[in-house]
């Protein structure tokens, strides 16, 4: 039988990120999780345990991540697979820390629109800043978190911890991907994270960026549904 998918991803984003798995996976149980209704990691990763199934599979993307790696530390029984998609575990250093001040910024000065057009040059490799269905996507899940919802992502963000020590407690099936022309994550954060986790196995994502479900859905939903039913 196979195990219901929890969905979890991170700030501006919203279902639509999902939207080429949701598609393909019709049929299956599919939740995904809220990432909208707290303003802390351990808010999130405590609401998705409350609203999940006793065991399911795991795929978290971007602030998903971090989201995850709390949920792991909080019921590492409950998870039987988990993916980690343009993520990191690390805590923020003072660059990331600068960057998210500066959305504050725009935020608070009545800019909010500003942010997403900020982000589009670290989101999509540069042949793909001027694909409008990509854009639009971006523009549309930003719209719809609006200012409230970010400047909460943002705290929550900012305010986590360092999820690296206790990765090598995790033991469950993970698999990594990585878009290999992300301009927020790195290919040493992910190898980091795969180093440290026993057996993980990283699937790095030619041509893609940030966003790789929506970028590259021929080989992410593939990837994804093998890793799931094998």
């Amino acid at each position: 039988m196979t195990l219901p998918i929890v969905l979890i991803t991170g700030q501006l984003l919203t279902d639509a990120v999902w939207q080429p798995l949701l598609d393909a996976w019709a049929g299956r149980d599919v939740i995904v999780a809220d990432n909208r209704s707290d303003d802390s990691i351990e808010g999130f990763a405590q609401r998705l345990l409350d609203n999940a199934p006793p065991k399911f599979v795991l795929i978290a993307h971007a602030m998903g991540g971090f989201v995850a790696f709390e949920v792991m530390r909080r019921a590492p029984e409950r998870v039987a697979k988990l993916v980690l998609i343009s993520t990191l575990a690390s805590a923020d250093g003072p660059a990331q820390t600068a960057r998210r001040q500066g959305y504050i910024d725009l935020v608070e000065s009545g800019r909010f629109d500003q942010v997403v057009e900020e982000r589009i040059p670290i989101l999509f490799p540069e042949e793909k800043r001027g694909d409008a269905r990509l854009l639009g996507i971006a523009r549309r899940m930003a719209a719809d978190t609006g200012a409230d919802t970010f400047l909460a992502q943002q705290r929550a963000i900012m305010a986590r911890i360092d999820s690296r020590p206790r990765l090598g407690e995790i033991a469950v099936p993970v698999l990594l991907i990585w878009g290999e022309r992300d301009g927020i994550t790195s290919r040493a954060h992910h190898d980091e994270i795969a180093e440290a986790i026993p057996g993980a196995r990283l699937e790095v994502v030619p041509g893609a960026g940030h966003l790789p479900t929506v970028e590259t859905p021929e080989v992410v939903v593939p990837l994804l549904t093998d890793f799931i039913d094998r």
